[in-house]
C-alpha cells in the first residue's frame, strides 16, 4: 500500500518518511499521537504518512497495538507502513491516589521508535507528569513531546539511518567462524549428533526501575554467539520491549559463561535463542 505525505514539501525533498500510529482508542491519546505527527511535521526533515492510510496498513496486518514485538514482526509491519521508520505509543491520564496525596492525575506517554528495514527498537521514552487536574498534567506532557522528546527522536533516527547506511557497505570479513544454528530442541539436537551449550549458571536479569514505574511487562529475546571456547560473543535482541528490558536482557547475558555446544565430540560456535520473560514484582 502507498501511504501518501502530508509534508506540502514532499517532492522536493529527500527527507526520512516516517508513519506515527495513534496511542491508543482515547481522545487524548489520539491528540497526543496528532500533536507529535505535526511537530515531527514542522522540523522539515521528516515526511509524515497520512495517519489514516496508516491505521489501514496497521490494521491490514493485524497490528493491535503491542509494544513487545520480535525484529521480524516489525520489520512485517514497517513492509506494510511503507516508511523508514515508525513510531509506535500509548498515551494516558490515570486518576492516581496515596496516603500523601488523596486524588491526583498522571499522564504519561510510551514512545517506541523503530526502524522499519531492521525491526529494531532504536529509541523508547517514557514521560510521565502528575497534577492536581487531568489539564494540568496533559499540559506538561505536551510540552515535554514538544521539546527533548522530539530532539530525543530526531537524533535516533539520524543515527539509525547513518549505522543502517553503514552497515549496507561494510563487507563481512571471510575470517568470521562459522556459527552454527541450534536446533529447536534436545530432541533433533541428539539426533543430529549435537549437544546445545548449556550456561554454567544462568543469571536473572533484574527488573528495571523504570519499568517499575511503568509497570511493564513483556518478553526479550536474544540471538546468542557461543564459541567453541565457551565464551558469549554477539548479542543480538530478537524480541524487544523496552523500559530498559532489553538492555538490562543483554548485559545479564554478556556475564554468563556456557559449557560449548558439542559435535561428534568436539567443541563448536552456536548461536541460541535465550527468552527472559518479565512480570512486574508484587508491591
Amino acid at each position: 500500500m502507498a501511504l501518501l505525505f502530508c509534508n506540502a514539501h514532499a517532492q522536493n525533498s529527500p527527507s526520512t518518511t516516517v508513519s506515527v500510529l495513534d496511542f491508543g482508542p482515547t481522545p487524548f491519546a489520539q491528540k497526543t499521537a496528532q500533536n507529535l505527527r505535526d511537530r515531527l511535521r514542522s522540523t522539515v526533515q521528516f515526511l509524515i504518512a497520512d495517519p489514516d492510510l496508516s491505521r489501514s496498513a496497521a490494521k491490514g496486518i493485524g497490528y493491535s497495538g503491542s509494544l513487545n514485538l520480535s525484529v521480524s514482526e516489525a520489520r512485517d509491519l514497517g513492509a506494510a507502513l511503507a516508511t523508514e521508520f515508525y513510531i509506535l505509543g500509548d498515551a494516558q491520564t490515570l486518576r492516581r491516589s496515596s496516603s500523601a496525596r488523596p486524588v491526583y492525575y498522571e499522564t504519561y506517554c510510551s514512545l517506541f521508535v523503530v526502524s522499519a528495514r531492521t525491526g529494531r527498537l532504536i529509541m523508547w521514552d517514557r514521560p510521565s507528569f502528575d497534577s492536581d487536574k487531568p489539564s494540568g498534567a496533559e499540559e506538561r506532557l505536551a510540552r515535554e513531546l514538544s521539546g527533548q522528546t522530539i530532539d530525543r527522536t530526531v537524533l535516533a533516527i539520524r543515527r539509525a539511518r547513518e549505522d543502517e547506511r553503514n552497515e549496507r557497505i561494510i563487507v563481512p570479513a571471510n575470517s568470521e567462524p562459522v556459527i552454527e544454528e541450534a536446533p529447536d530442541d534436545d530432541a533433533i539436537a541428539e539426533v543430529q549428533g549435537v549437544r546445545l551449550p548449556r550456561p554454567y549458571r544462568r543469571l536473572r536479569p533484574e527488573y528495571p526501575e523504570i519499568a517499575g514505574r511503568a509497570d511493564a511487562e513483556g518478553t526479550v529475546d536474544v540471538l546468542v554467539d557461543v564459541g567453541a571456547d565457551g565464551e558469549v560473543g554477539k548479542v543480538q535482541v530478537a524480541r524487544w520491549a523496552g523500559f530498559g528490558l532489553d538492555e538490562i536482557t543483554v548485559a545479564t547475558v554478556r556475564q554468563m559463561h556456557f559449557f560449548p555446544a558439542m559435535k561428534n565430540g568436539s567443541p563448536i560456535a552456536m548461536r541460541v535463542l535465550l527468552r527472559y520473560n518479565f512480570r512486574k514484582p508484587p508491591r
